[in-house]
This record gives structure tokens, C-alpha cells and sequence, in this order.
């Protein structure tokens, strides 16, 4: 597995990491077992950079990797993320970036991973009644005292990457990007370049829909997240797939899954680029680690682009009542 850089002072990793949000019923059900064996495979074939935030299953995906870190004592680096606020019981959410809120989630976090401190520590989402400038100087201050190694944000616009880095080193941005979500393209993409920031793609497969397995949202499970998604509901799901086949037919024309073929496209957008796909299944982290070894030229590219030209998706990323939280910025 090859490696890019993450952390502004130096720090590289497995240029594929591993996004833990899947172990906690985001699509359906998992246990720690199906968690821990999927983290094994991970580091089998390379991969050294798991993902996490503490709102995944309410903590659950955290407490599943520092069980399995306390287990195997594997040596990996850590991210993890707070800003978001949930009520399980009634599904409320919101947004809190106050120092003292930070503080208390990332303690939490920190417990549940067992370990001292956090490689990487994400603003899941901003909270807008704060400048985001104050909320770097509270990071900046958990890095000093030694609990986090680098500063991140999750879905903020370019706007807000350079004031957050006119304050300090920003290490990382994450945000959805794949062959049907290209937002970033309109100026993130190019600001986290300008600066020396990390981009790393979640949901690189397009919560499945490049995974190269027969989806029938029918099927899906009470809990999955998808079953509210404009872009898996009909009409707009049957549209997406037409098209998606014809990307299938070119990965198995080049001999690769589509799932490798999604994130070495992911990869081939710049170095500065770490997809981080999501599974369950020990099988089909193999298929995104093969990426890394995939030779994506400049033809496929291009063939990739008359396939699936920008703006070919049916439907929103989000339903309305999942649109709280990202910035937008076009």
C-alpha cells in the first residue's frame, strides 16, 4: 500500500484508509465480531488510517476500534470527530463547538479508543453561531497539550478552510467526493492543494452504488440511512443505475471491481487525495485496497468522464432533512 501524506508536520499514512461509520447500522446491521475482522483485514493488506467520529452508533464504532486496538496492539492512526449532538432516544441533533463540549467529547473519545491521544482530531460539523476562528484556537489548544496530533474539518467551504488556516495548520478536510458527488471540484479540491491540506473522500463509492453489487433499495434494512435518499428513491434510482452499468462493464473490461475502480479514481483527482471507503466486510476492503495499485492512466480517465460526466446523478445527495450541516459554496 502506498502512502500520502496526512499531517501537516510530516506525518504520512496508507493513502486508502478504512471509514468506521459502517460498523454501527448506518446501512444495516454489525457487531463487534464482523467490526474487528474487517479492521483485521485492513491492516492485512496495508491499511493504517481508520476513520471514525463519536457519534457513529453513539460511540460504538470508537469503543469497537480501541477493543480492537487493545486486542492486537496494532499500530494505526487515529481519527475521530465531535460537533455534532444527538439524542437517541428522539433523534434530535445539533451543533456544538463550544471549547467545553469539545473538550468533554474528545475525553470520551479518547477512552473509548484507549488511547492517549488522538492522531487526528475532525470538527464534524461547524457550528455556525461561532467564528471559525475561535474554534481553532480551541484546537490548537488541545494540540499543545498533547491530545490531538493534527486539526481537521468535515464539510466546510473553501471560505472557511482559509480563514481556519490563516489561524493555524489545518491537516485535513473531509468531505463526500466520488464519481457522482463532485462538489469539491468547485474550490475545495483546489484550496486544501493551496495550503498543503489532506482531502479525504468519504463515501468514495457512492454509499454502494460503485460497490459493484446488485443494490434493490427495497431491500434495505429498517435502519439504513439510504431509504430516505433521493438519490436511491424512484424514479431517480433506476436512472442512476442505468448508468452505472456501463461503468461496471469497464471495470470488468479492464479486469478490476468497480469498487477499485471508484477509488482509484478518487486517488487519481491529486496526491493530496485519501479515500476513505466504509465496509463491514473483510472481502470488500480487499477490492478498495487494490486501488492503490491499480495503474489509472490518463485514457481511463477520460473514458470515465464520458461514462459518468459531471451532473450525471438523479436526485440530491440529501433529502432536505439531511442537509443540516455541510457548508455550501456554489
Amino acid at each position: 500500500m502506498k502512502q500520502r501524506k496526512l499531517l501537516g508536520q510530516g506525518g504520512s499514512v496508507s493513502e486508502i484508509g478504512l471509514g468506521c461509520m459502517n460498523f454501527t447500522g448506518f446501512y444495516g446491521p454489525s457487531s463487534v465480531e464482523e467490526a474487528h475482522a474487517t479492521m483485521a483485514a485492513a491492516l492485512d493488506v496495508g491499511i493504517d488510517f481508520f476513520d471514525t467520529s463519536n457519534i457513529y452508533g453513539f460511540g460504538r464504532s470508537e469503543a469497537f476500534i480501541g477493543s480492537f486496538l487493545k486486542a492486537t496492539g496494532a499500530q494505526v492512526t487515529t481519527a475521530t470527530k465531535a460537533g455534532i449532538w444527538r439524542d437517541e432516544e428522539h433523534g434530535n441533533r445539533g451543533f456544538n463547538n463550544q471549547r467545553g463540549y469539545l473538550r468533554e467529547q474528545l475525553e470520551a473519545s479518547l477512552r473509548r479508543l484507549n488511547v492517549d491521544r488522538v492522531d487526528l482530531f475532525y470538527i464534524h460539523r461547524r457550528d455556525q453561531s461561532l467564528e471559525i476562528e475561535e474554534v481553532m484556537e480551541t484546537l490548537l489548544t488541545f494540540k499543545k497539550e498533547g491530545k490531538i496530533g493534527g486539526i481537521g474539518f468535515s464539510e466546510i467551504a473553501p471560505s472557511s478552510l482559509r480563514r481556519a488556516a490563516a489561524v493555524g495548520q489545518v491537516d485535513a478536510v473531509q468531505s463526500e467526493y466520488s464519481l457522482w458527488t463532485r462538489q469539491p471540484e468547485l474550490g475545495l479540491l483546489q484550496t486544501c492543494k493551496s495550503l498543503g491540506v489532506a482531502l479525504v473522500p468519504y463515501s468514495p463509492l457512492g454509499r454502494g452504488i460503485f460497490a459493484g453489487r446488485r443494490l434493490d433499495p427495497m431491500m434495505f434494512a429498517d435502519g439504513d440511512w439510504r431509504r430516505r435518499n433521493p438519490r436511491f428513491c424512484a424514479p431517480n434510482f433506476q436512472h442512476n443505475m442505468q448508468m452505472v452499468r456501463g461503468f461496471e462493464d469497464f471495470a470488468r473490461e479492464l479486469g478490476i471491481s468497480p469498487a477499485t475502480l471508484a477509488v482509484g479514481w478518487c486517488l487519481s483527482r491529486g496526491p493530496h487525495v485519501l479515500p476513505i471507503p466504509g465496509t463491514r466486510k473483510p472481502e470488500h476492503i480487499r477490492e478498495c485496497a487494490a486501488a492503490s495499485d491499480f495503474d489509472f492512466t490518463a485514457e481511463i480517465g477520460e473514458r470515465l468522464e464520458a461514462l459518468l460526466p459531471v451532473g450525471w446523478a438523479h436526485g440530491d445527495r440529501y433529502a432536505p432533512e439531511q442537509w443540516n450541516g455541510p457548508e455550501g459554496y456554489c
